[in-house]
């Protein structure tokens, strides 16, 4: 509940936030960030800077899952509304479906933007477990 107010509030990402992103992105990547929608550019943003909290140490590629964790979600190109009625009902349609399998269908949209594996690894889950449960931290808000 928290995640849906937070996503009708949502503004466009600040120049300095869209700027800060991209140092931790590949050019493909870039381009897929660029694609999410504002509110998952945001929350992509605040949970990479969490992500930074929990793990200061934590290498690009790492930071690079931590804004990409969504990305898939483009891919069903649902609203705010429409996401949570999918979450409710399940993957009655295609595009329900797409937003239910968000992981899997982003997944497969880094490795074609060239991201490397370590983010491909991470966004699995079967990086150290440590930094799997970092991420997941970072993303529970």
């Amino acid at each position: 509940m928290r995640r849906w107010w937070g996503s009708l509030r949502a503004n466009e990402p600040s120049a300095a936030d869209t700027d800060w992103a991209a140092t931790f992105l590949l050019p493909g990547e870039r381009e897929l960030f660029a694609s999410m929608s504002t509110a998952d550019r945001s929350h992509a943003i605040v949970v990479a800077r969490r992500f930074l909290q929990r793990r200061p140490d934590a290498d690009r590629d790492h930071v690079a899952a931590a804004l990409l964790h969504d990305v898939g979600k483009t891919r069903s190109d649902l609203s705010t509304g429409r996401r949570v009625l999918a979450t409710i009902v399940g993957p009655r349609t295609e595009r329900f479906r797409d937003y239910h399998e968000h992981e899997i269908i982003g997944l497969s949209m880094c490795r074609k933007a060239g991201s490397s594996e370590s983010t491909i690894t991470l966004l699995e889950g079967r990086a150290d477990a440590g930094i799997v449960e970092s991420l997941r931290w970072a993303d529970d808000i």
